[in-house]
């Protein structure tokens, strides 16, 4: 009877790891047909960021990629290219919570680039990274969720806008629970430079020095920028 269990599990196995890795939405971004887009983007919205994932655990891909719309179909720009995202994955949408470790599932809208120089090759609007730049992330602060200056802000908790690790020397900021600000449901939302491949965040998107230069070069405010993470995610 052991030996037939054992048999059996075997091979259970393999199809469990089989169905892990099986493409779930980001293979839809790697051919040059039409895209399927959500209802209810901004107005005059062309151009946005697929953020999707596939498979499970130590098999998982998380991909980005840019796609812009051409009068009525959304066509693919470039990309996909690998990603990393929160170390605990996808947050379902409505559930991301300040400190989980999850990346928020949702369109947002992308506000505008920074980095440690004081310029960089982007039409978005940019601001540079000074050593007094912090970002609030104490839910119990007034001032939560808001880029401030060291000297303007009692918060107990924040992050600096110019780290050590250079994970911010480029980032956009993602648009995320800033309009209304709700206290608890996350902050400091970025797409910033990824530690390398295989690695995770605390909560953003994160991609190569390379693949960020080519996405702030190609970003135009005219075209009103979006990020699609997790799209139709639960």
């Amino acid at each position: 009877m052991f030996r037939v269990v054992r048999l059996l599990w075997f091979p259970a196995l393999l199809v469990f790891l089989a169905a892990c890795t099986l493409p779930v939405r980001a293979s839809r971004c790697d051919g040059d047909s039409p895209l399927p887009m959500p209802e209810g983007l901004p107005d005059g919205c062309t151009q946005a960021l697929l953020v999707t994932g596939e498979g499970f655990w130590l098999f998982r891909e998380d991909r980005v990629c840019a796609v812009q719309r051409q009068g009525d179909r959304w066509l693919r720009a470039f990309g996909p290219f690998p990603a990393a995202i929160g170390r605990n994955g996808f947050a379902p949408p409505g559930e991301k919570r300040e400190g989980d470790g999850r990346t928020p599932s949702g369109t947002y809208r992308l506000a505008y680039a920074f980095g440690y120089a004081e310029s960089v090759p982007t039409k978005m609007p940019y601001r540079q990274a000074l050593e007094d730049d912090l970002w609030v992330d104490d839910p119990d602060a007034p001032d939560y969720n808001r880029w401030v200056k060291r000297r303007e802000t009692s918060a107990a908790s924040y992050e600096r806008m110019k780290r050590d690790d250079d994970l911010y020397r480029y980032g956009v900021v993602i648009d995320y629970n800033t309009d209304p600000v709700v206290r608890g449901r996350g902050s400091a939302i970025f797409l910033h430079v990824w530690r390398g491949e295989r690695s995770t965040t605390a909560g953003c998107v994160a991609v190569s020095e390379a693949n960020i230069l080519k996405i702030l070069a190609w970003l135009d405010p005219a075209a009103t920028p979006v990020i699609l993470i997790n799209p139709g995610g639960r």
